[in-house]
């Protein structure tokens, strides 16, 4: 999940050497952090938070096939 995640976040912001992805485990739950340049938190959530939403939808789509929960929180 993290890869992904990163994929999607470097794709959509102007500095993507400074997108930081981190995961972590807790109680069958994978908690996937993202970290992006306060310059490009704007593009990385969207009006109205739309694109926030595109992309934990996305990873709850890939997270499927396993049997864990998967919380992306944007930092």
């Amino acid at each position: 999940m993290k890869e992904l995640v990163e994929i999607i976040a470097k794709a959509l912001v102007d500095n993507p050497d400074e997108v930081v992805v981190t995961e972590t485990e807790k109680n069958k739950a994978l908690i996937v952090e993202l970290k992006v340049a306060p310059s490009d938190m704007g593009k990385v959530i969207g009006k109205q938070g739309r694109i926030a939403k595109s992309i934990r939808a996305v990873v709850t789509a890939a997270a499927s096939k396993t049997d864990k929960k998967v919380i992306v929180e944007i930092v």
